[in-house]
Parts: structure tokens; C-alpha cells; sequence
């Protein structure tokens, strides 16, 4: 059975990624991108489909967990009533195949270490030949082939590899499993030791180009950049929101998505996050992946797209998984993609704005995108959507989707005025004031006092919290204060809050029960704080939200206050940026504060 959510920690190669858990099992990876088929999934389903753990033999007293510094170099160490054993995890960079390090320390005494490989490739379902070949042993299925190789003696069992060895103070154990196309030659391991050193300086180079400083969150914030970092498709640049499928909003029910893809929803927040902690290659890698992605008819945008800017994602149910905990079904690919989101369009505009404020790249492939997208908002801007949240529901005049596309508006408008582009300046004007007029005046109940999901909805929503930050009205605002309070009321359980409530109110999303809070919409609603001039409350809020990361700092979409459990994708990119722009807020709020001058 998989281990909870947060007991995983995450191993990066800027390809693809590994979950480990406090167990020392790799219970999940995907060979040899992101968003190819699992040779290891025993996350969403049981040992039989495919793990790789490395623990000590019976019981242990202690076990304690640490990145090394702010990197993806993982440290395990074990406590047992024989002695104390070390497992010390990485990827390293991708060289010629992707590679997992396991090194195992003997710190004190003598202890027995187990080491099971199971390897099972599509997911779970193919179980491969298993060989020797000199001394590396080879798992090989089809197009798939995984080679392992150490210095301990191993066997085969069961289609299973196995070792059982005793490591006593000072020795060290490597492991090194490659991943390489069945047809290739059989690739050349890494060194171990190597390998380690050259990770950890790969990290700590990349950490120290960081030149943001976040204060009191200066290592919350570094870290969680890191993760951010882990999560970038490095041949094209392109931000996933997670490396997990499936992990479920809601233990046990249908709420269970594949989040190994690109949301374009997510750049404007992603590249605020890279810009103002000055990763500057990052950002304009990501833009220059959302200019080739989004690029052709500005009708056919969609709200995902591949790691490589892939636009067919087509959802199938893979029925032999059970899922995490029984939450089924276990999907890959993802069917939202073909929903109609009026907010794209806005924010892939405000994502290009933002990149032209930073001086990032060159501005003409951009703008000349950037006015095709326009003239499709000005005719499509009046539709009923499915909303930000992906309804499964019947689409409704999301107030946050008109929102953006008043944002995508403004934008021009700005870049007219500002950087002298070129374009049909007082269209923009005049479908910008459309927007704001429908909205203030069909979107905003004015008994309650506060903006709502949809017109005539009495629902709420987190993404009106977005409302000041955006720049559609001031932070000092009686509708946005009303607004924030409204949904700090309805929409927070424990501090933390709900995207929608779909049981209590006219939301209908087109799926059975409830879900979690959701962390991004926390860190939003601290945001929303600060903006309203809340500062402390803010702060205590955001205390609260570093607090459910887990032993190794990550988290990810979603916390259930009544379980105390986080729930899933993880490690989500959303909540980690959400996390370093709120850090940053913060930081602001409290400069501004302290530099503000006092009146008697």
C-alpha cells in the first residue's frame, strides 16, 4: 500500500522525476519524460506494479529526512537497534540517460539493508525480462529497458531483483539504475560518488542565483523554488503543474486528474515568481515555449498543452490500477483540454505583458500574437464558459473569466500607451469599459456585498481573490474588502480555503461530492490580505500554510483540515509559486509598513 502523500519526497532530473517515500521506496517514476508511461506505480496501485526500496532490514527506531541543502539531494537516515544506516538519493542533470544514484552509508554499528527492484513498465502492466549482463542486470520489455548496477551480489526472483547485504560504519554501498531505449547499447553508468558531488553543485550554483530576499522566508522560499525548478521540462522550457496522475482530490471518489501537463493558466504566476526571484533563463525559457505553443489560430487555444507543446491529450482510464487508496478511476491524459476558458486568453496577454515589462526577449513575434488573441476576445468575450476550475458542469458567465478578459484588454491597452505598439487602441478602451460595466453590474450582489462565481450565481469562488492583483479594482475597494471577508466567511475551512462550495450552494461541477481546500487559493487569499491592508492576518495565514509542507518542504494541491492530510497531485507547481509570490507579498507589505510615515 502507497504511504501517505506527504511522506514522499521528490528526485529531479530536469526530465523527469521519482517520488520516494519515508519507507525508502521510489513508489513512483515516469521513463524518460515527465509524461510517459510509469516504470514504477506502485503510488496508484499495489508493489505488484512496479517500486524500488532500499531500507533496512526489520524494525527501525527513527527515521529522519533532509534535503542537502537547498537541492533535490535526498538524505535518509535510519535508526535502528543495530546501528545507524544512511541513504543518501538523487538524480543527477540529464547526461546521456536518465539515471537514479542510490548510495548507502553505514553511520554507526552494523545493519542488515534489504534492496527489492521491481520494475514494471506501462503503468504497472508489463512485466519485463529480467538478465544479467556482466555486472549489471538488465529489466527489458518492448521499447523499455532498465539496467541496475551496484557492487553487492544480487538475484532474480519472480521477475524481481533482490540483494540483502550488512553495511557497518564507513562503508558505502552505490546503486545506480539507468533508464535507456531497449534498442540502444547498454549506457555507461554513472559514478556514483560523482555523480553526488556534481548534483549537489549543480543545486547549489543554481540556489545562488537567487537574488530575492525574502526575509524571515528566505529558505521557504528557496526551496520551494527548487521544487519549482524540478518541475520545468528543460529541453523546452515548459512548466508542469505536477509530476503525480491521479492522486485524488477526494480519498476514495472520481475527483482524479493528470496534472503532467503545461497549464497556460499558470504563466502569469509562474513567470512573477521566476522574474522576481531572478531566474531570468527560466522565465524566458517559458515564455519562449508559450509563444511556440500558443502559436496558429488564436480560436484553437487551449488551457493545457503538452511538455512539448503537444495539443492532443486525450483522457483514457487505465483499469488495471486500483488508485491511491481506491480512488478511482486512475486517469492519464486529460479531457479539460477541450473546454472553452474565456480567462486564457487574458492571461496568456498579461503573461506577455509582464515578460515585456522585464525587458524579456525580443517584443514582435509577441505582440503581433498578442493582437490575434485580442480580436478573438473581442468577439468571444460575452460566452458562457466552463470556468477557471475546469467545471464538468454546464458553462456558465464566470465573473473571473470575463475578469481576465478585461485583463487581456487593459494589457493593450498599456502596451499602446507605454511602449508606443501599434493597434486598435480605442476598440480595446471601449470593449475594456463593456467588460467592466457587465461585470460590476451583473457579477456583484450587492445585498451581500461581494462578487460572485458566476452571474446570478449565489456561489462564491477563490479566484475572485484575485480581483486587486490583477488590477481590476483597488485592494482599498468596499466591493473587493466585501468580496475578500465573504469568502474568507463561506469558503475557509480552518484557515484554509475551498475553491467553490458545490454541496451548499448553485455550483455545479458535474461530479459527486465535495473536495479539499485548495493551497493555491490559501496563498491567493493571503495575497488578498495584504492587498485589503491586513498584514497580520496575512502573516498568520501564510505561518499556517508553510507549516502542512512536509519534512523535506513540499506540497501539494490540496489539505483536508479534518484529516490533517494533504491531498492531490504532487508536488504541485501552483501551490509552490502561490507560496513564493505570497513569501514576496509579504516581504513588501511589511517594508512598506515599516518605511510608511506615522502620524500622531
Amino acid at each position: 500500500m502507497a504511504q501517505r502523500i506527504e511522506d514522499y519526497a521528490l528526485l529531479g532530473d530536469g526530465q523527469t522525476a521519482a517520488l520516494v517515500g519515508r519507507d525508502g521506496s521510489i513508489d513512483w517514476m515516469c521513463v524518460p519524460r515527465f509524461d510517459s508511461p510509469a516504470c514504477f506505480a506502485a503510488l496508484l496501485g499495489t508493489p505488484d506494479n512496479g517500486y524500488w526500496r532500499i531500507a533496512p532490514h526489520g524494525a527501525t527506531v527513527a527515521t529522519r529526512r533532509r534535503y542537502r541543502g537547498h537541492s533535490l539531494v535526498l538524505q535518509t537516515d535510519w535508526e535502528t537497534p543495530e546501528g545507524t544506516v544512511r541513504v543518501i538519493d538523487t538524480m543527477p542533470p540529464r547526461g546521456q540517460a536518465a539515471d537514479i544514484v542510490r548510495v548507502v552509508e553505514g553511520v554507526s554499528g552494523r545493519v542488515r539493508v534489504d534492496m527489492t527492484l521491481a520494475v514494471r513498465f506501462d503503468y504497472g502492466s508489463i512485466v519485463p525480462w529480467v538478465s544479467r549482463h556482466g555486472r549489471q542486470w538488465r529489466a527489458v520489455a518492448g521499447p523499455d529497458a532498465v539496467w541496475l548496477r551496484t557492487p553487492v551480489p544480487l538475484e532474480g526472483k519472480d521477475f524481481t531483483t533482490v540483494a540483502s547485504f550488512d553495511v557497518a560504519a564507513g562503508d558505502r554501498v552505490p546503486f545506480v539504475l539507468t533508464y535507456r531505449e531497449s534498442h540502444l547499447p547498454a549506457p555507461t553508468p554513472v559514478d556514483a560518488q560523482d555523480a553526488l558531488v556534481q548534483t549537489e553543485r549543480f543545486w547549489r550554483d543554481w540556489v545562488g542565483r537567487c537574488d530575492v530576499d525574502a526575509g524571515t522566508w528566505d529558505d521557504v522560499v528557496k526551496q520551494s523554488l527548487v521544487t519549482l525548478k524540478a518541475l520545468i521540462y528543460e529541453p523546452t522550457g515548459g512548466v508542469m503543474a505536477a509530476v503525480t496522475t491521479s492522486l485524488p482530490e477526494q480519498l476514495g471518489g472520481p475527483r482524479n486528474w493528470d496534472y503532467r501537463y503545461c497549464w497556460l493558466r499558470d504563466s502569469t504566476f509562474t513567470l512573477s515568481a521566476l522574474l522576481e526571484s531572478g531566474y531570468r533563463p527560466e522565465a524566458r525559457a517559458w515564455r519562449e515555449w508559450l509563444l511556440r505553443t500558443v502559436a496558429g489560430d488564436p480560436s484553437d487555444l487551449q488551457i493545457m498543452y503538452g511538455l512539448d507543446g503537444r495539443r492532443r491529450l486525450p483522457e483514457l482510464e487505465l483499469g488495471w490500477l486500483e488508485g491511491y487508496e481506491g480512488s478511482r478511476p486512475v486517469r492519464i491524459g486529460n479531457a479539460a483540454s477541450e473546454q472553452l476558458q474565456i480567462d486564457v486568453w487574458g492571461e496568456v496577454v498579461d503573461s506577455l505583458h509582464l515578460a515585456r515589462l522585464a525587458g524579456v526577449n525580443h517584443d514582435h513575434d509577441a505582440w503581433n500574437l498578442t493582437k490575434h488573441l485580442l480580436d478573438w476576445l473581442e468577439g468571444n468575450w460575452q460566452q458562457a464558459d466552463n470556468g477557471i476550475w475546469e467545471s464538468r458542469g454546464p458553462r456558465r458567465h464566470h465573473v473571473y473569466s470575463k475578469v481576465m478578459a478585461w485583463v487581456g484588454m487593459d494589457r493593450a491597452v498599456q502596451a499602446a500607451e507605454r511602449f508606443g505598439h501599434d493597434g486598435p487602441v480605442d476598440d480595446w478602451r471601449r470593449t475594456r469599459r463593456a467588460i467592466r460595466r457587465e461585470v460590476l453590474e451583473r457579477g456583484y450582489d450587492t445585498e451581500r456585498g461581494t462578487f460572485t462565481q458566476f452571474y446570478g450565481s449565489q456561489g462564491l469562488d477563490a479566484s475572485l481573490l484575485l480581483l486587486p492583483q490583477v488590477g481590476f479594482l483597488p485592494g482599498d475597494d468596499e466591493r473587493v474588502v466585501g468580496t475578500v471577508h465573504a469568502i474568507d466567511r463561506e469558503l475557509t475551512r480552518d484557515g484554509f480555503v475551498q475553491r467553490y462550495d458545490n454541496v451548499d450552494t448553485d455550483t455545479d461541477d458535474g461530479l459527486p461530492g465535495g473536495e479539499a481546500t485548495f493551497l493555491a487559493c490559501s496563498f491567493w487569499m493571503v495575497d488578498a490580505l495584504c492587498a485589503i491592508g491586513e498584514l497580520d492576518k496575512a502573516r498568520r495565514r501564510f505561518e499556517r500554510l508553510v507549516d502542512l509542507r512536509n519534512d523535506v518542504g513540499l506540497l501539494s494541491e490540496e489539505y483536508d483540515p479534518t484529516t490533517g492530510r494533504q491531498l492531490g497531485n504532487t508536488p504541485q507547481a501552483y501551490s509552490h509559486v502561490g507560496l513564493v509570490n505570497s513569501a514576496l507579498a509579504l516581504r513588501r507589505g511589511e517594508v512598506s509598513a515599516r518605511t510608511r510615515p506615522h502620524h500622531r
